[in-house]
């Protein structure tokens, strides 16, 4: 049985008033932005499933004691199906290093586009595996997943303007655009309307 992360963002409204006086509503739901489940990403952020990549930076916070009462009121409906439960401020995600390395080589095989001013762009983790098992040699199923586990750190299948690599991934890898960049988006807009601090994401977690 896998995991899959759910969740609000929330925002802040007031933000004239003093602290004691301000209160979170749920701003969206957080499965009309992301449905993937990445768990080295899920751990890089809350450390859930994947806590050794990287050093989680909103780490099993639970429920704010001061979430919405939308959020309040959807996980009743949870009761003990739930785990995990956290929350990060926009102003905390912005301010991570980006470029941190993670702490162990990456299981995925990493694909690299070549741009116009010839410089590698990282395009995604096991990205045409039909291709790079045909470069590779590999032939199990298992092993062409996990190529991380099988070839030495930095080993690399050029292919034209592409390049396949075994690597260790940063932390802004792990949460591309791709697949976030909706989260991001929405997130970015109402830190414009209700400050860094006045934004956060509220998660937890089945499975």
């Amino acid at each position: 049985m896998g995991t899959d992360m759910h969740g609000f963002i929330e925002c802040r409204w007031d933000r004239w008033l003093d602290e004691d006086d301000r209160e979170w509503f749920r701003a969206i739901d957080l499965s009309h932005l992301y449905n993937g489940r990445d768990y080295v990403a899920f751990g890089s952020l809350f450390g859930v499933r994947d806590a050794v990549s990287f050093r989680p930076l909103a780490d099993h916070r639970g429920i704010p004691r001061d979430a919405s009462r939308e959020v309040l009121t959807t996980l009743e409906t949870w009761g003990d199906d739930r785990h995990g439960e956290s929350w990060i401020t926009w102003a905390e995600l912005t301010a991570a290093d980006g470029d941190e390395v993670s702490n162990e080589v990456d299981g995925c095989v990493h694909e690299f586009r070549r741009g116009s001013d010839g410089s590698w762009t990282m395009h995604g983790r096991n990205t045409d595996l039909t291709r790079f098992a045909e470069l590779s040699g590999l032939t199990g199923p298992r092993q062409i997943l996990s190529a991380g586990t099988v070839f030495p750190e930095n080993t690399e299948w050029p292919d034209g303007d592409r390049l396949f690599r075994v690597g260790r991934l940063r932390r802004k890898d792990v949460v591309p655009d791709s697949e976030w960049g909706a989260v991001w988006s929405v997130m970015r807009t109402l830190a414009n309307l209700h400050g860094e601090e006045g934004v956060r994401l509220v998660v937890w977690f089945d499975g």
